[in-house]
């Protein structure tokens, strides 16, 4: 991977450091915020071969045209995340639906503070899609890779350097996909090192027909909670990696695009209808803060996690680490007026603080009242039956749909570490041995690795694990143990997970939960822990195991998983040669 030099990065000022953290293995936050923009998430891959411009140009030079309007970044309406939802959906059949996603540099200003950004269609977030989970989806991307993880169709995951090699500045390519069976929120996002972090990611919500739940709902909400932040994301990475690591780069924070006290933006606001129950689906786009969602005054019932039901509880406020989605469910039945929807940036895995920085941002939910009306004080609410109710732990979450795993007939072994020095002064991540770093113009899929390797392939930069055909079903068990000091949330593409069992030190052959373990794709490795989880490797391609802190990534912490090699093989063949050509495209250039 190109990387620039430390000499090209700003400097950074007026950061506090607190003594006990480390600052070359966590990450800095100065004028911080987080940010509730309502738009929906999982983790849909996006590649994107982009030309580098200057973050620090004059938006006048940068984005904007000679009016200096229609080249700024729109923030869409609230009203553009209030889904149809899964009562208007489920009365039409199976259909093709079809998404024009256009990428482009602009200028913009989301939470009110000026910046260069990568957006799809000029606006962030970007394009909601929805759909039902029998639909086939069609998305021509102009510079953009969003798919979602789907079966039989895996070169279209649009991960840079494992499934595609990127679409080239100018080039388009169609993605013609359907979801077998895949159901709940998730997202779209950038999968090229850290776009994503520039704004390219959007909702994706896959409906299921026949899903219970809907009974109990008159309303879908999509939430999208985000760090955000000041800088393009080119400038911060290089300085993350330097010796010296990151020392002061600011974040903001906007609700729906828009947070106020800071940069003299508005606060997003919906107004519902009293007395009913909307299902809140939350996803935390961020790209490295976790997030406390709550509504004052407003119980939250927890309903499901990354597209898996879950057995409903119910708590005061949900935490939501990086890359994982919950729905919950919130009835407007308290005295009518406007409340505060809030959302707290951790600041655990930060090393600098500002005095500027907000944590602690706001949005309006409201109903029975005028449109306009606002909480009457931005103190916290004070209903004691909401107090009352118990913090959320993940340890309450139980698969509503009861499974147990089968048993294991492969089993592998891995260790995390962050942030060795190398010979060259910089800080990588590695699994095992292996640090990741995206092939230039290859892809791990593409050039066949799961056909031509066997067992455990390593170099210096990829680690790929070949699960072989059998004519048996391969239950995959991967034991994760974390040597780093920080919290690590890992999403694995192309299959959900169990949990089998998470404890202190390393796995030394504990016990593990053989009785309907919670199952999803998105799972954080705690600092100093192990993890075991367990999967079915039943499609195939070459899917990416990595870290969702996207500094993290970019670092290295990834790996991949090559399942079924014959299946993939013939997969290969049949895949359009568009993305073969636009390989070789950016390998010549």
């Amino acid at each position: 991977m190109t990387r620039r030099t430390l000499e090209d990065v700003p400097s950074l000022e007026n950061a506090q450091r607190p003594s006990r953290r480390n600052p070359l293995r966590r990450f800095c936050l100065g004028a911080v915020v987080g940010a509730i923009l309502l738009a929906i998430a999982l983790g849909a891959g996006l590649g994107v071969g982009l030309k580098k411009k200057s973050s620090n140009a004059h938006p006048s030079l940068a984005s904007m045209s000679s009016d200096g309007s229609d080249r700024n970044v729109q923030v869409p309406p609230a009203s553009n995340f209030v889904l149809r939802g899964q009562q208007a959906l489920a009365q039409e059949p199976a259909t093709t639906r079809y998404y024009d996603f256009v990428l482009e540099q602009r200028y913009g200003a989301p939470d009110g503070f000026n910046k260069t950004m990568l957006v799809v269609n000029g606006m962030y977030p970007g394009p909601t899609i929805e759909v039902n989970s029998d639909d086939r989806i069609v998305v021509n991307v102009t510079n953009l890779m969003p798919n979602a993880t789907a079966r039989g169709t895996s070169y279209y995951d649009g991960t840079n350097g494992v499934t595609q090699c990127g679409i080239p500045p100018g080039s388009s390519l169609v993605y013609n996909f359907t979801l077998d069976g895949w159901v709940g929120s998730t997202w779209w996002h950038a999968h090229m090192s850290t776009q994503y972090t520039d704004g390219l990611s959007g909702a994706f919500i896959v409906h299921n027909r026949t899903e219970k739940l809907v009974a109990q709902v008159d309303g879908e909400l999509s939430i999208q909670l985000s760090d955000l932040y000041h800088r393009f994301s080119d400038d911060l990475l290089v300085q993350y990696l330097s010796r010296a690591g990151m020392t002061g780069e600011g974040l903001a924070g906007v609700t729906q695009g828009n947070e106020t006290n800071r940069f003299n933006s508005s606060f997003t606001n919906y107004t519902l209808v009293a007395n009913s129950t909307y299902r809140l689906r939350l996803v935390n786009t961020g790209s490295f803060a976790a997030a406390s969602f709550s509504v004052d005054d407003h119980p939250l019932t927890v309903v499901e996690a990354d597209g898996v039901l879950v057995e409903p509880f119910t708590v005061s406020s949900l935490d939501i680490d990086v890359a994982q989605r919950y729905s919950v469910l919130l009835t407007t039945n308290q005295t009518a007026g406007a409340y505060w929807m809030r959302y707290t940036v951790s600041q655990d895995a930060f090393t600098y603080t500002e005095q500027s920085g907000n944590y602690d941002i706001l949005g309006v939910l409201r109903y029975g009242v005028d449109d306009a009306a606002m909480p009457a004080s931005s103190e916290p609410g004070n209903s004691s039956a909401v107090d009352s109710l118990p913090a959320f732990d993940v340890g309450q979450l139980v698969p509503a749909d009861a499974q147990n795993p089968p048993a294991p007939n492969q089993s592998v072994l891995y260790f995390l570490a962050v942030y060795e020095n190398t010979a060259n002064n910089n800080w990588l991540a590695f699994v095992n041995s292996t640090s990741w770093s995206p092939l230039q113009g290859q892809s791990t899929l593409l050039d066949g690795w799961a056909a031509t390797t066997q067992g455990v392939s390593t170099n210096d930069s990829q680690l790929v694990v070949t699960i072989p055909d059998s004519d048996e079903t391969q239950v995959v068990q991967v034991v994760y143990n974390n040597l780093d000091d920080g919290d690590h949330p890992f999403h694995l593409h192309g299959h959900k997970f169990w949990i089998m069992g998470q404890g202190q030190g390393r796995y030394q052959e504990q016990a593990l939960q053989e009785q309907n373990p919670m199952r999803r794709d998105t799972v954080v490795f705690p600092a100093y822990t192990w993890t075991v989880l367990r999967f079915v490797a039943d499609n195939p391609g070459v899917w990416i195991m990595h870290c969702h802190l996207v500094w993290h990534m970019a670092s290295g912490l990834a790996m991949q998983f090559a399942t079924l090699p014959q299946a993939t093989a013939e997969l290969v063949a049949a895949a359009p040669r568009v993305l073969q050509e636009q390989c070789a495209s950016l390998r010549s250039g």
